[in-house]
């Protein structure tokens, strides 16, 4: 942990401010006031740790595609790779990744607590509610990082509450933070979380004039405000990301009272439209939908040509690292049954010819981008929190106290995406989580949370209709970096 105290703190701002950089001292010779003498200046470090997030390493890769090896949607041609689906964590190239994670996770973190310990002590001049908001946004930046480093570096809530987990770093210093348990860094996230929630009752999204959708729609006004700090707050952590956060972190500890309230908030704000159909099958490549849009409720920004090029790659090219047989993805969708109809299975595979030999290759499309000169219906993002979560959340914090509206949550997404068959009989309680599991798959293919699903409930992933792998801490538990394990003592 001590190293990551003096990596520079490097600003970069996002397309949705400027193309800027602002290089500072090394961390360990910081003059805050270098930085956090302007209002501006706090803008350029939240900035700068949302650059840093949506890069390669976070969620413009690993955190939101490479982890999706693991929810055995692919079948691969490469053995490290096919190693890596199964869960064998021992290899250099897993080793490595897991490495670059936690490296640059603490280092956005600590960028996080800079700007933490700066921003009540400088007599900086702010306009009304930026302070607010940007004290916010940070606070809800430091937990979702941690967050996701307890799911994957700790063992689930669910088997171990009271086991070590990972460090909660909340302060600059050079001291190594102690390891926190499960519960005491769930405790820390809801701290957090429940404090950003409050700071960002000023958010621009909570206006009944902030009107999410496409960039070029006449109707929306996402891009109106003449601050650009202001605009594109689903690329942001605003406000309602904050409850969906709440909603995750909520269930993962079991508290479905507090995770149902949550995400009903972000439900019942109707903020989110659902997807049109003809958006989503426009013929014309320039009005296509093919993410959901509108439905994102916060976002990682990664329309740029590294991460287009890592996408194509990874998904869209003509030997793409990652895709499944047509067999194995008509198996997910379900094909043979409810899901004939689906739209995401017709519009988000294309069927290929394998290039190195045997059954066809379903190409996933999710994160295709127009060749220029082309426009593109909206930009290409890494979803961070979608609204149809929010709907699974709400039907599995449901169920056992209403089952007909955990029924209505879970029909709704079947039905926005083109599945008219609802369940209309209150299943087993292990029934409907089987169902609600099998829908997210479908929903999110191609990014990470299934993964996430099966650790928290400590349930079997599942394979294929026929096969599952058990869960154990060998399953879910990443292994944390050598360094790491040699440098502490706890």
């Amino acid at each position: 942990m001590k190293k990551i105290f003096y990596i520079a703190f490097l600003v970069v701002l996002t397309s949705s401010s400027c193309n800027k950089f602002l290089d500072v001292k090394p961390a360990s010779q910081i003059d805050q006031s270098d930085l956090f003498k302007t209002e501006q200046g706090f803008e350029e470090a939240l900035n700068g740790v949302y650059t840093l997030c949506s890069g390669s390493s976070l969620y413009g890769g690993n955190l939101t595609f490479y982890n999706d090896i693991l929810s055995q949607n692919y079948q691969f041609n490469d053995v490290i790779l096919q190693q890596t689906a199964n869960f064998n964590y021992t290899l250099p190239s897993v080793v490595s990744k897991n490495s670059d994670i936690w490296n640059n996770a603490y280092r956005a973190i600590a960028n996080c607590n800079y700007l933490l310990a700066a921003i009540d002590n400088q007599k900086v001049q702010f306009s009304a509610g930026n302070r607010d908001l940007i004290k916010g946004e940070t606070l809800a930046l430091r937990a979702y990082l941690h967050f996701d480093l307890l799911r994957m570096f700790a063992p689930a809530y669910v088997t171990g509450a009271g086991q070590t987990a990972i460090p909660y770093v909340t302060q600059v210093t050079t001291k190594s933070t102690p390891n926190s348990t499960v519960q005491q860094v769930i405790d820390q996230l809801l701290t957090d979380l429940k404090l950003a929630k409050t700071l960002l009752k000023s958010d621009p999204i909570l206006s009944a004039s902030y009107v999410v959708g496409y960039p070029s729609a006449t109707t929306t006004t996402e891009l109106a405000s003449p601050s650009l700090f202001m605009q594109n707050r689903r690329q942001r952590l605003n406000y309602y990301a904050v409850c969906g956060e709440l909603a995750r972190v909520y269930l993962y500890e079991g508290d479905k009272a507090n995770a149902l309230s949550n995400a009903q908030e972000v439900i019942n704000s109707k903020k989110f439209p659902f997807t049109k159909q003809d958006d989503f099958f426009a013929s014309d490549p320039q009005k296509r939908d093919r993410i959901f849009y509108p439905e994102l409720v916060a976002s990682w920004f990664i329309d740029n040509a590294n991460e287009v090029g890592l996408l194509q790659g990874l998904y869209t090219g003509s030997n793409p690292y990652y895709s499944g047989t047509v067999d194995q993805v008509s198996d997910i969708y379900e094909l043979g049954g409810d899901g004939a109809e689906d739209w995401r299975y017709k519009q988000w595979f294309l069927s290929t010819a394998s290039v190195t030999g045997g059954a066809n290759r379903a190409v996933l499309q999710k994160y295709v981008e127009n060749p220029a000169p082309l426009a593109n219906l909206h930009p290409l993002v890494a979803p961070a929190i979608r609204l149809s979560e929010m709907y699974y959340i709400a039907a599995e914090a449901s169920f056992d106290v209403n089952p007909s509206a955990a029924l209505d949550y879970y029909n709704t997404i079947r039905t926005k995406r083109g599945i008219g068959n609802n369940l209309t009989v209150v299943p087993s309680k292990d029934d409907f989580i089987n169902r609600l599991l099998a829908e997210a798959r479908k929903e999110f293919y191609g990014e990470n949370q299934i993964f996430y699903m099966y650790k928290r409930l400590n349930h079997a992933v599942v394979v294929n209709s026929t096969q599952t792998v058990l869960p154990s801490n060998s399953v879910f538990v990443f292994p944390k970096p050598q360094d790491e394990l040699t440098y502490r003592t706890n």
